[in-house]
């Protein structure tokens, strides 16, 4: 007979019926995974019992941290991969290294992205081609990379978007764009994909905040005008990932705003 943590015994044949994480076996692909909400998100899945492919730019030492601690947990159940995204070989190679290192692609999560005002008559070549470059050409790449691999395992894509892709935001033109356009392909995407591949996307409000910071003032503003009155967490954004994994097999094409109502408060300035 065997102990159970709970002091029960049983034989291990009735044990070994007992459910499995929901993500076991799975391997996931979180861009931009090694800080903020790619971290969360990593984790998150992990958690499940999903390997995680974590990938970053210049993130390396906080990548190989999380991926450390990842593998003390679960041996062999991690591994950080560098890609500069502004080099369209190395993002369509990445799917295939994922591929090689863990042993297949079943999610991908596009969560890397770049973020800054652009006030119009200000606007540059190379803010246009950054912002739409991280928040929409690499997303669409990466996609067409790992779609094969997708399709033969039945997988998701899940695209981390943002509530300014359906409510513009002052001075960020250039950004709002490419998130709105980062909607469009999602759509576009699960209809291309299905039915072998669901594709949706998560709408993030205040959830995590620029780094350079903000004015406590404004922050307090925009927290103001969201239904539940309070910013959310990066733990919010995975926790909707994770529903888009293991609970939401008939849903593909769609955009979940994670806001605390934010959506339907008052005007952004």
């Amino acid at each position: 007979m065997v102990s159970s943590p709970t002091g029960r015994t049983g034989n291990p044949e009735a044990m070994s019926t007992a459910p499995m994480p929901p993500l076991i076996d799975k391997v996931v692909l979180v861009t931009g995974g090694a800080r903020r909400i790619g971290a969360a998100i990593a984790q998150a899945f992990h958690a499940r019992g999903a390997k995680v492919a974590v990938h970053y730019h210049r993130s390396a030492t906080e990548a190989g941290r999380l991926v450390a601690a990842m593998n003390a947990e679960r041996p062999a159940s991690a591994a950080a991969f560098s890609a500069d995204f502004a080099d369209l070989a190395a993002l369509e190679a990445l799917p295939a290294s994922v591929i090689g290192t863990l042993g297949a692609l079943d999610v991908l999560v596009n969560n890397a992205s770049t973020f800054y005002p652009t006030p119009v008559g200000k606007i540059t070549p190379a803010q246009f081609d950054d912002l739409v470059g991280t928040n929409l050409r690499a997303p669409l790449f990466l996609c067409q990379a790992a779609a094969p691999e997708l399709r033969r395992r039945q997988g998701l894509i899940i695209n981390i978007a943002d509530i300014h892709a359906l409510r513009p935001l002052g001075r960020h033109a250039v950004y709002c764009a490419a998130k709105a356009a980062l909607v469009m392909l999602t759509q576009s995407l699960a209809r291309e994909l299905g039915p072998e591949v669901r594709v949706n996307a998560i709408a993030p409000g205040p959830v995590m905040w620029p780094e350079n910071g903000v004015d406590e003032e404004l922050r307090q503003r925009i927290v103001a005008r969201t239904a539940l009155k309070r910013s959310g967490s990066p733990d919010d954004i995975a926790k909707a990932a994770i529903f888009f994994a293991t609970d939401a097999p008939f849903v593909t094409g769609q955009v979940l705003a994670v806001d605390g109502g934010r959506l339907i408060g008052g005007e952004d300035r």
